[in-house]
Protein backbone atom coordinates (compact mmCIF):
# COMPACT_ATOMS: atom_id res chain seq x y z
CA UNK A 1 0.00 0.00 0.00
CA UNK A 2 1.52 3.45 -1.35
CA UNK A 3 2.17 6.04 1.80
CA UNK A 4 2.13 9.65 0.59
CA UNK A 5 4.10 12.37 1.49
CA UNK A 6 1.39 15.01 0.63
CA UNK A 7 -2.40 14.08 0.53
CA UNK A 8 -4.33 17.46 -1.09
CA UNK A 9 -7.88 17.60 -1.15
CA UNK A 10 -10.51 19.79 -2.38
CA UNK A 11 -11.88 20.77 -6.15
CA UNK A 12 -10.11 21.36 -9.20
CA UNK A 13 -11.44 24.26 -10.85
CA UNK A 14 -11.98 26.34 -14.45
CA UNK A 15 -10.69 29.98 -14.11
CA UNK A 16 -13.20 32.05 -16.67
CA UNK A 17 -10.80 35.07 -17.75
CA UNK A 18 -10.24 37.20 -20.93
CA UNK A 19 -8.01 33.75 -22.24
CA UNK A 20 -10.81 31.20 -21.94
CA UNK A 21 -10.59 28.79 -19.01
CA UNK A 22 -7.20 28.10 -17.01
CA UNK A 23 -6.33 25.68 -14.52
CA UNK A 24 -6.99 26.66 -10.93
CA UNK A 25 -7.68 25.37 -7.60
CA UNK A 26 -5.53 25.34 -4.54
CA UNK A 27 -5.19 21.88 -5.20
CA UNK A 28 -3.72 22.15 -8.59
CA UNK A 29 -0.98 24.44 -7.38
CA UNK A 30 -0.11 23.61 -4.31
CA UNK A 31 -0.42 19.64 -5.14
CA UNK A 32 2.17 20.38 -8.11
CA UNK A 33 4.53 22.93 -5.63
CA UNK A 34 4.38 19.67 -3.29
CA UNK A 35 5.22 17.68 -5.50
CA UNK A 36 8.03 19.68 -7.45
CA UNK A 37 9.31 20.08 -3.65
CA UNK A 38 10.24 16.19 -3.52
CA UNK A 39 6.93 14.81 -2.39
CA UNK A 40 5.02 11.85 -3.42
CA UNK A 41 1.78 13.97 -4.03
CA UNK A 42 -1.92 12.39 -4.52
CA UNK A 43 -4.72 14.86 -4.78
CA UNK A 44 -8.73 13.93 -3.77
CA UNK A 45 -10.65 16.25 -6.04
CA UNK A 46 -14.24 16.05 -7.94
CA UNK A 47 -14.79 17.06 -11.74
CA UNK A 48 -16.93 16.33 -15.07
CA UNK A 49 -16.19 12.56 -16.03
CA UNK A 50 -14.09 13.28 -18.98
CA UNK A 51 -11.44 16.02 -16.80
CA UNK A 52 -7.80 15.94 -18.96
CA UNK A 53 -5.95 15.58 -14.99
CA UNK A 54 -2.79 13.84 -17.01
CA UNK A 55 -2.41 16.99 -18.68
CA UNK A 56 -3.31 19.60 -15.69
CA UNK A 57 -2.18 17.64 -12.68
CA UNK A 58 0.90 15.69 -14.75
CA UNK A 59 2.85 13.31 -12.12
CA UNK A 60 0.18 13.03 -9.09
CA UNK A 61 -1.95 10.97 -8.39
CA UNK A 62 -5.67 11.67 -8.41
CA UNK A 63 -8.83 10.03 -7.25
CA UNK A 64 -11.26 11.85 -9.09
CA UNK A 65 -15.18 11.40 -8.10
CA UNK A 66 -17.10 12.43 -11.30
CA UNK A 67 -19.88 15.34 -11.70
CA UNK A 68 -22.13 16.74 -13.89
CA UNK A 69 -19.53 19.85 -14.07
CA UNK A 70 -16.43 21.24 -13.06
CA UNK A 71 -16.27 23.93 -10.41
CA UNK A 72 -16.04 27.38 -12.56
CA UNK A 73 -14.98 30.73 -11.13
CA UNK A 74 -14.83 33.98 -12.91
CA UNK A 75 -12.15 36.18 -10.87
CA UNK A 76 -12.47 40.26 -11.48
CA UNK A 77 -9.67 41.90 -10.38
CA UNK A 78 -10.60 45.64 -9.29
CA UNK A 79 -8.59 48.44 -7.49
CA UNK A 80 -11.15 46.85 -4.02
CA UNK A 81 -9.92 43.79 -4.61
CA UNK A 82 -11.01 39.95 -6.03
CA UNK A 83 -14.90 39.86 -7.24
CA UNK A 84 -15.60 35.89 -8.02
CA UNK A 85 -18.17 34.71 -9.28
CA UNK A 86 -19.25 30.61 -8.77
CA UNK A 87 -21.01 29.54 -12.29
CA UNK A 88 -20.69 25.41 -11.70
CA UNK A 89 -19.96 23.33 -8.62
CA UNK A 90 -18.46 19.87 -9.06
CA UNK A 91 -19.77 16.71 -6.49
CA UNK A 92 -18.75 17.06 -2.79
CA UNK A 93 -15.96 15.27 -1.47
CA UNK A 94 -16.83 13.53 1.53
CA UNK A 95 -15.06 11.06 4.41
CA UNK A 96 -15.98 7.83 2.48
CA UNK A 97 -14.34 9.48 -0.62
CA UNK A 98 -11.13 9.05 0.65
CA UNK A 99 -9.28 5.97 -0.80
CA UNK A 100 -7.72 3.69 1.60
CA UNK A 101 -4.11 4.19 3.00
CA UNK A 102 -4.38 7.95 2.00
CA UNK A 103 -4.93 8.51 5.47
CA UNK A 104 -1.51 7.18 6.58
CA UNK A 105 -0.20 10.68 4.61
CA UNK A 106 2.60 12.78 6.46
CA UNK A 107 0.63 15.88 5.40
CA UNK A 108 -2.63 16.22 4.77
CA UNK A 109 -3.96 19.29 3.27
CA UNK A 110 -7.67 20.37 3.08
CA UNK A 111 -7.92 23.04 0.40
CA UNK A 112 -11.90 23.78 -0.11
CA UNK A 113 -12.73 26.43 -2.35
CA UNK A 114 -16.49 26.15 -2.70
CA UNK A 115 -17.47 24.61 0.58
CA UNK A 116 -17.14 20.74 -1.00
CA UNK A 117 -15.10 19.18 1.44
CA UNK A 118 -17.04 17.54 4.73
CA UNK A 119 -14.77 18.14 8.02
CA UNK A 120 -14.89 15.53 9.22
CA UNK A 121 -12.42 13.79 6.96
CA UNK A 122 -10.21 15.49 8.55
CA UNK A 123 -10.30 12.84 11.92
CA UNK A 124 -9.74 9.96 9.43
CA UNK A 125 -6.23 11.19 9.24
CA UNK A 126 -4.58 9.81 12.53
CA UNK A 127 -0.73 11.12 12.45
CA UNK A 128 -0.55 13.41 9.63
CA UNK A 129 0.43 17.06 9.81
CA UNK A 130 -2.96 18.56 9.49
CA UNK A 131 -2.83 21.86 7.41
CA UNK A 132 -5.76 23.67 6.28
CA UNK A 133 -6.42 26.58 3.91
CA UNK A 134 -10.25 26.90 4.76
CA UNK A 135 -11.27 29.40 2.33
CA UNK A 136 -13.56 27.83 0.96
CA UNK A 137 -15.26 26.71 4.16
CA UNK A 138 -15.78 30.70 4.41
CA UNK A 139 -17.58 31.71 1.38
CA UNK A 140 -21.17 32.27 0.97
CA UNK A 141 -22.74 32.61 -2.37
CA UNK A 142 -26.20 34.31 -4.26
CA UNK A 143 -28.70 33.23 -6.84
CA UNK A 144 -25.87 34.64 -9.50
CA UNK A 145 -23.05 33.19 -7.94
CA UNK A 146 -21.78 36.31 -6.43
CA UNK A 147 -19.06 35.22 -3.37
CA UNK A 148 -18.76 36.95 -0.04
CA UNK A 149 -16.84 35.61 3.15
CA UNK A 150 -19.33 34.12 5.56
CA UNK A 151 -18.69 33.01 9.16
CA UNK A 152 -16.92 29.58 9.15
CA UNK A 153 -19.46 27.47 11.99
CA UNK A 154 -17.21 24.89 12.18
CA UNK A 155 -13.92 27.06 13.08
CA UNK A 156 -13.98 26.39 16.64
CA UNK A 157 -14.05 22.59 16.62
CA UNK A 158 -11.96 22.08 13.58
CA UNK A 159 -8.99 24.41 13.57
CA UNK A 160 -7.63 23.35 16.93
CA UNK A 161 -6.94 20.62 15.13
CA UNK A 162 -4.70 21.66 12.47
CA UNK A 163 -1.12 21.84 13.00
CA UNK A 164 -0.75 25.25 10.55
CA UNK A 165 -3.59 27.33 9.34
CA UNK A 166 -3.29 29.51 6.75
CA UNK A 167 -6.10 32.69 5.14
CA UNK A 168 -5.70 35.72 3.21
CA UNK A 169 -6.70 39.21 4.00
CA UNK A 170 -9.50 38.78 1.50
CA UNK A 171 -11.20 35.56 3.47
CA UNK A 172 -12.06 37.70 6.31
CA UNK A 173 -15.46 38.32 6.79
CA UNK A 174 -15.53 40.66 9.36
CA UNK A 175 -13.04 42.54 12.11
CA UNK A 176 -12.82 40.44 14.31
CA UNK A 177 -12.09 36.97 12.32
CA UNK A 178 -8.56 37.61 12.67
CA UNK A 179 -8.78 37.56 16.53
CA UNK A 180 -11.15 35.12 17.15
CA UNK A 181 -9.22 32.46 14.92
CA UNK A 182 -6.10 32.95 16.30
CA UNK A 183 -7.36 32.28 19.67
CA UNK A 184 -8.41 28.76 18.21
CA UNK A 185 -5.25 28.32 15.74
CA UNK A 186 -2.16 26.77 17.16
CA UNK A 187 -0.50 28.57 14.33
CA UNK A 188 -2.21 30.29 12.08
CA UNK A 189 -0.37 32.39 9.02
CA UNK A 190 -1.98 35.48 7.32
CA UNK A 191 -1.45 35.81 3.61
CA UNK A 192 -1.30 39.95 2.70
CA UNK A 193 0.11 39.84 -0.75
CA UNK A 194 3.09 41.91 -1.93
CA UNK A 195 3.30 42.85 1.56
CA UNK A 196 4.41 39.44 2.81
CA UNK A 197 3.24 37.13 5.84
CA UNK A 198 2.10 37.76 9.14
CA UNK A 199 2.45 34.38 11.87
CA UNK A 200 0.96 34.11 14.76
CA UNK A 201 1.77 31.18 17.11
CA UNK A 202 1.82 30.79 20.92
CA UNK A 203 1.13 34.74 21.71
CA UNK A 204 4.05 35.21 19.74
CA UNK A 205 3.77 37.29 16.09
CA UNK A 206 5.71 38.13 13.26
CA UNK A 207 5.91 39.42 9.76
CA UNK A 208 7.97 38.29 7.13
CA UNK A 209 7.88 40.46 4.25
CA UNK A 210 9.37 39.37 0.77
CA UNK A 211 12.01 39.04 -0.54
CA UNK A 212 11.48 40.82 -4.05
CA UNK A 213 8.85 43.34 -4.73
CA UNK A 214 8.21 43.05 -8.40
CA UNK A 215 6.18 45.55 -10.20
CA UNK A 216 4.38 43.70 -12.86
CA UNK A 217 4.00 40.67 -10.26
CA UNK A 218 1.13 37.67 -11.96
CA UNK A 219 -0.42 36.56 -8.67
CA UNK A 220 -2.36 33.96 -9.43
CA UNK A 221 -1.73 31.06 -7.42
CA UNK A 222 0.56 32.61 -4.95
CA UNK A 223 -1.07 32.11 -1.99
CA UNK A 224 -1.47 28.27 -2.98
CA UNK A 225 1.96 27.76 -3.66
CA UNK A 226 3.08 29.76 -1.00
CA UNK A 227 0.88 27.44 1.72
CA UNK A 228 2.22 24.29 0.16
CA UNK A 229 5.62 25.65 0.64
CA UNK A 230 5.12 26.56 4.41
CA UNK A 231 3.71 23.29 5.14
CA UNK A 232 6.32 21.21 3.65
CA UNK A 233 9.18 23.43 5.55
CA UNK A 234 6.82 23.24 8.73
CA UNK A 235 7.08 19.44 8.82
CA UNK A 236 11.41 19.74 7.58
CA UNK A 237 12.23 21.27 10.36
CA UNK A 238 10.20 19.97 12.90
CA UNK A 239 7.20 22.69 13.49
CA UNK A 240 9.57 25.96 13.22
CA UNK A 241 7.44 28.77 11.71
CA UNK A 242 9.40 31.48 10.91
CA UNK A 243 12.06 29.31 9.01
CA UNK A 244 8.76 28.21 7.07
CA UNK A 245 7.38 31.64 6.56
CA UNK A 246 10.70 32.85 5.29
CA UNK A 247 10.64 30.17 3.06
CA UNK A 248 7.35 30.05 2.08
CA UNK A 249 7.62 33.61 0.83
CA UNK A 250 11.02 33.43 -1.29
CA UNK A 251 9.39 30.56 -2.86
CA UNK A 252 5.86 32.71 -3.34
CA UNK A 253 7.95 35.34 -4.67
CA UNK A 254 9.64 33.76 -7.19
CA UNK A 255 6.31 32.64 -8.92
CA UNK A 256 4.90 36.00 -9.64
CA UNK A 257 7.19 36.10 -12.75
CA UNK A 258 5.92 33.79 -14.94
CA UNK A 259 1.91 33.22 -16.23
CA UNK A 260 2.12 29.53 -16.92
CA UNK A 261 1.05 27.55 -14.20
CA UNK A 262 3.98 24.69 -15.35
CA UNK A 263 6.28 27.65 -15.25
CA UNK A 264 5.05 29.17 -12.16
CA UNK A 265 5.69 26.45 -10.31
CA UNK A 266 9.15 25.83 -12.21
CA UNK A 267 10.11 28.86 -11.23
CA UNK A 268 9.22 28.64 -7.73
CA UNK A 269 11.26 25.98 -6.86
CA UNK A 270 14.34 26.35 -9.02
Amino acid sequence: MEKYDYVAIGHISEDVGKEGALLGGTVSFSGLTANKLGCKTAVLTSAAPDYDFKTALPALTVHHIPADKTTTFQNMYTESGRQQTLYARAAPLHAADLPSGWERATIAHFAPIADEVDVAMIKKFGNAQICLTPQGWMRGWDKNGRITPIHWQAAQEILPLAAAVILSEEDMPARDTLSLYKKQSRLLVLTQGKKGCTVFMNGKERHFAPPFVHQNAETTGAGDIFAAAFFIRLHQTAGNPWESARFANEIASRSVTETRIAEKIEQACR
